[in-house]
């Protein structure tokens, strides 16, 4: 299986332009445990001789915003579509006492 190439500063600034500049930004983390986090910071640093840029979540206890809508877990393909069974009709109890 090929390796898929890292996503780089300019395909995320390319991303980011089709989108509203008003709208919040948020992290979709863990396809098996879906969760959304709030990202304040963005820091570059070199690793192993290239500049890497993190995004990361705030400090404070809030910036983990809870479990990520389920239509954006579909839309990244880390969960199916998942639609509600058939109704089934309801069944009456029946009276014990005799009438």
């Amino acid at each position: 299986m090929e390796a898929q190439p890292e996503m780089t500063v300019g395909d995320l600034i390319d991303l980011l332009s089709a989108c509203d500049r008003s709208a919040p930004v948020r992290l979709a983390m863990n396809p098996f445990f879906p969760m959304a986090h709030r990202p304040t910071r963005a820091v570059q640093a070199d690793d192993r001789g290239r500049p890497v840029v993190y995004l990361a979540e705030g400090p404070d206890p809030d910036s983990q915003l809870g479990p990520l809508p389920p239509e954006v877990a579909v839309a990244l393909s880390w969960q199916g579509l998942v639609q509600a069974p058939p109704r089934r009709a309801r069944r009456t109890a029946r009276r014990t006492d005799g009438h």
